[in-house]
């Protein structure tokens, strides 16, 4: 028998034990007997050597061009490209879902690698008019400092792309805390990472527990930013701490997503949308199916095509080229789904299929597996219709019409992915308006962010901010807005911005305003008036007009306001 490997941090610049001297096993959830390796179970002192490291990094990230930091991601996605297979392997081997799937994880990074690279040459500023003269206004986007990424099991590769790309592209240092489930994955991602030339202080991987190293990264107070893809219940408590703080925080959180199936709709399209919404990553998505909100009138004939085709879903290891699902990530999370399908049954749903741990299958034997299950007879406030499962559980909800299916899907805490399948265009543009969630799709699952688009969700699901897209690169980012004044003298804004179209050009204009700042435009009036009393008409002529061109402007020679 082989012992286990072990594995380390990656901290100032190398590869290290943990100072705890702890570690834990890291086993295929698939087939528990078979152990990736042994992580560290790090402490506090370790994340304090990755802060004064990364300190070090962010000093000479952070000067370095925003372009030539998009060279070294544009790298990485080339070494992504040339190790897809071997990375989309060891995902699967270490958290279950198929080899498809996985490889669709790791495509995301390369997307993500290369949509950041862009942005090297476009973390765009602004120049504005100023509303003085000889005044320009400008902003410009500057790194932040030390990024602390908190991340899940569920997308081992890509939501920490998505956190760390853009954050490195912005010129920050990041300290990376993966999920106690997915340390290979990780350890994978920083070696690519390092191959593409970033400087090894500007990244900093520490293993550990949530309650100890996740923690003390979300408190400690040189860490201004904290990215957290998880529960909602921890963050919760995350987003307690950082508002005491001051801390920039996104939190990416739950989601009790719906399908509506309007009686309009393609059956056959909207059943393929289902099982892969519902079924996809074993449920275990932030974003899959949960609940499927059917129209009346095709409900009994929906759930008939459902129940026939789930039935035929292939479990088993996600090496395995024949399976359709893999299992749980351990076995408290298929607790958690057996107990909610308990709940379900006690609340009056009918379990349709599945809602069983799989018997007499040796290979399921020593796995987390849990039979895709569909739930039938669900009503509006259940406990299944209301609360994240993240598993293999679609509650099935029937609706009179849209406006009902509407209803259902807004009325529970989170709102991050929704799904309409009409034909109906009319019915389509009102659901994409009055749908209460962050994402919506037409005649498409819930799942399926694209790396190039904001993700994110309202209510509960997260606190406003977005990943992907561009708008990922506002949060890991401060502006600096800057003036400039090359008037040579004090000008006041907000006072100083008295409007008058020739100023710029007629000489006679400063001349006004001195008479006028100086009181004696009163004294030109007042002689004027005298000398319409006196003096001949020719000498008065010449006298106007010599007071009248230097007082209107607007009208002599050379400052009409055509030119």
């Amino acid at each position: 028998m082989t012992h286990a490997p072990e594995f380390k941090n990656f901290i100032a610049g190398d590869w290290v034990a943990p100072t705890t001297g702890e570690y834990f096993e890291n086993r295929n959830p698939a087939d528990w007997n078979d152990v990736i390796g042994r992580f560290p179970r790090s402490g506090a002192d370790d994340l304090s050597r990755a802060l004064a490291s990364a300190k070090r990094g962010f000093a000479l990230w952070s000067k370095t061009p925003a372009p030539i930091r998009g060279q070294v991601l544009q790298q990485v996605g080339q070494l992504l490209v040339a190790r897809k297979d071997e990375v989309a392997r060891a995902m699967t081997r270490e958290m279950g879902k198929v080899v498809a799937e996985t490889k669709g994880d790791v495509q995301e990074g390369i997307d993500t690698a290369f949509y950041a690279a862009t942005e090297g040459r476009r973390l765009f500023g602004r120049v504005v008019p100023s509303e003085l003269r000889n005044k320009w206004a400008m902003s410009y986007r500057r790194p932040i400092g030390i990024a602390g990424l908190i991340t899940p099991f569920n997308f081992p590769l890509a939501i920490p792309t998505w956190k760390m790309f853009p954050a490195l592209l912005c010129g920050n240092a990041v300290i990376f805390k993966p999920a106690e489930d997915v340390p290979h994955t990780a350890h994978l991602l920083v070696e690519i990472l390092l191959e593409a030339g970033l400087p090894p202080e500007v990244v900093q991987l520490v293993h550990g527990q949530g309650s100890v190293v996740g923690r003390a990264l979300v408190e400690h107070p040189d860490v201004p930013v904290i990215s957290f893809t998880g529960s909602t219940e921890t963050g919760s408590a995350i987003g307690a701490t950082c508002g005491k703080m001051h801390k920039r925080l996104s939190l990416e959180m739950g989601g009790k997503n719906a399908m509506i199936v309007m009686d309009d709709a393609d059956l056959d399209l909207a059943l393929d949308g289902v099982l892969w919404g519902a079924f996809g990553t074993t449920g275990q998505r932030c974003t899959a199916t949960s609940r499927l909100i059917l129209h009346e009138k095709i409900h009994d004939k929906f759930v008939g095509m459902l129940v026939d085709r789930a039935a035929k879903l292939r479990l088993g290891p996600g090496l395995e080229d024949k399976t359709d699902v893999g299992p749980l990530i351990h076995e408290d999370a298929r607790q958690k789904v057996a107990e909610y399908v308990d709940i379900a049954k006690k609340e009056g749903a009918s379990v349709a299929l599945g809602g069983r741990i799989p018997q007499g299958n040796k290979k399921l034997e020593c796995g987390w597996f849990y039979e895709p299950t569909v739930l039938t007879g669900v009503k509006p406030g259940m406990r299944v219709e209301q609360e994240e499962i993240f598993g293999p559980v679609l509650a099935v909800i029937k609706a009179a019409d849209l406006a009902t299916a509407i209803i259902i899907n807004n009325d529970v805490k989170y709102g991050l992915s929704s799904s309409l399948y009409t034909r109906d265009v009319n019915g389509a543009f009102k659901a994409m308006t009055d749908l209460d969630t962050g994402i919506t799709y037409v005649n498409a699952p819930t799942i399926g962010a694209e790396a190039h688009l904001p993700f994110g969700g309202v209510k509960q699901t997260g606190n406003g901010h977005r990943e992907g897209g561009w708008e990922v690169y506002d949060f890991y980012s401060e502006t600096k807005t800057i003036y400039v004044d090359f008037s040579g003298q004090l000008q006041r804004a907000q006072i100083d911005t008295e409007f008058s179209p020739c100023r710029d050009r007629c000489p006679s204009h400063s001349l006004v305003v001195q008479l006028k700042t100086r009181g004696h435009l009163p004294r030109i009036a007042a002689t004027l008036n005298k000398a319409l009393k006196s003096e001949s008409p020719a000498a008065l002529f010449v006298r106007a007009m010599i007071v009248f061109r230097t007082i209107a402007c607007c009208a002599a020679p050379g400052c009409r306001r055509q030119r």
